[in-house]
């Protein structure tokens, strides 16, 4: 399992990017990205979010998300992604920091 972590802004986005798209590329056809851990993030986290998305579609691989905190959700809803996230599950009930 993939695992998003507890901060994710402009300053760690491509760092996490990288790890996360080369983690992704050795998972199987399906990989699930945890996102239980995010507390503070902003809008550079859905960036990270989609582009994985985008990377996993073009090797042909599925990436379901978890554990979307509430508010990392309104933002994709506010921007008109929250259905290009891959996200399954109920988000968390607990309302994280933002900085967007």
């Amino acid at each position: 399992m993939l695992q998003l972590p507890a901060t994710l802004t402009h300053a760690q986005a491509s760092a996490c990017l990288r790890d996360l798209g080369q983690a992704l590329a050795a998972e199987p056809s399906a990989a699930v990205l945890d996102a239980s851990a995010l507390t503070s993030f902003d809008s550079s986290a859905l960036a990270v979010l989609l582009e994985l998305q985008r990377t996993g579609a073009r090797a042909g691989k599925v990436l379901a998300v978890q554990g979307l905190p509430a508010r990392l959700l309104a933002l994709a809803t506010l921007y008109g992604v929250q259905s290009l996230l891959g996200a399954g599950a109920a988000p968390l009930a607990a309302s994280p920091s933002t900085t967007a």
